[in-house]
Order: structure tokens, then sequence, then C-alpha cells
């Protein structure tokens, strides 16, 4: 007995595919969907971490600027305390000055020179006097700038020829000099004192042997 089968199976072999290709998209969309979700949910996750990171970084931050501040005021306090005690050492040693003055003047003046007047403003001083030649004020520069660790950078203002009369058919010619000199404060003083102390071994070690014998 042959058999015929007379109902449209192509069209429901398609309508078959169909319903597989659609219930294959739908969980194609359903998979694809929360994957989605997930990967949302994980960057939230992520994004919320940073932003307490954040936040706990911002408080460090925070707390290191007013810690960097408070350091900040310490260090203008120190600097102005030592600003202070240096004013105050200055002043202590600044007592001493007209001594120390005097004393290196008396040293350092050369015979046949004589100060008449002397006047300091702050650490300058200007020195007045007459002196038997212009050799003398020569003589008397070169002290001032090699010899005295008081003194310094002495600069002669004006130098003027003069007459002295000693008796009355005795008249000289002298020299009526204006020199500035710079005065050097005892604390400036004492460290190039140490530092010509340090130095004087190392010149004497660069001597050569032969040179020390003799």
């Amino acid at each position: 007995m042959i058999l015929i089968n007379l109902l449209p199976h192509r069209e429901l072999a398609r309508k078959r595919r169909k319903d597989l290709f659609n219930v294959g998209l739908g969980l194609a969309a359903v998979t694809g969907i929360t994957l989605a979700v997930v990967v949302f949910l994980w960057f939230q996750t992520q994004m919320s971490a940073q932003r307490d990171t954040n936040q706990i970084l911002q408080a460090e931050i925070r707390k290191l600027d007013n810690q960097i501040k408070d350091i900040a005021g310490l260090e203008a306090e120190i600097a102005a305390l030592r600003a202070r005690q240096q004013a105050v050492e200055d002043l202590q040693a600044d007592r001493n000055t007209p001594v120390y003055l005097l004393t290196e003047l008396v040293r350092q003046l050369p015979d046949g020179v004589y100060i008449n007047s002397m006047r300091q403003d702050g650490q300058n001083v200007t020195l007045q006097g007459v002196a038997q030649s212009n050799e003398r004020v020569s003589e008397l520069l070169r002290n001032l700038a090699n010899n005295s660790p008081w003194l310094s950078r002495p600069d002669l203002v004006e130098i003027v020829a003069g007459t002295v009369t000693l008796a009355p058919r005795d008249q000289r010619r002298v020299a009526n000099f204006n020199i500035r000199v710079a005065l050097v404060r005892p604390t400036e003083a004492n460290k190039a004192k140490l530092a010509a102390q340090k130095n004087l071994p190392a010149r004497a070690a660069a001597v050569p042997a032969s040179q020390q014998a003799k």
C-alpha cells in the first residue's frame, strides 16, 4: 500500500526553522542583556570602589596639606627666631666695635700719619687726617686692605696737598686725605680668623722641603 503525505511539509519545516531561529535569537538577546547587566554592575562596583579610594586619597592629601602648612609656619617662626638671635648677637658684638676700631687704627697707622676726625655711619667709617706725604697715605691704604681683620675695602675719597706751619719760618707740605673704610663685624672677623688658621697648615705643606730647610 502506498502512502502519500498531502500535508505542506515544506512550510512546516520552514516554520520549524523559523521557530528555532527565533528561539536562538531570543536566547542570544537574553544572554547579551545578562552579560551587559553583569558588565554594567561590575563597572559600577569598580567605579564605586575608585570613588571611595579617591575620597580617602583626598582626605589624606588635605591632611598632608595641613601638615605642610604647619611645617611652613614652623620654618617661618624658626627663621624669625634665628634672625632675632642674629640681631641680638650683632648688637652685643657691636658694643665692642669702637674698641676694635680704635685698636686697629693704632696698629695700622704708619709713622707720619695723623687722624683729625673719624665718623661712623653703620658699618662705614670715614677717616680724615694729615700725612707727611702721599706715600704715607698709600701705605695706610695697604695696611687697611691687607693687614686688618676688622677693616676692609678702604677707598681713598680725596687727597689734597696742603701746608703745616710748625714755626714762624718752618712750613712743611703735607697731604690732607679723606678715606672711607668698611668695618667688619666681630662675627665675620672671627670667621675670617678661623679660616686663615685652617689654611695655614695647607700652605705650609705646599712649601717644598728645600725651601723650608732654608
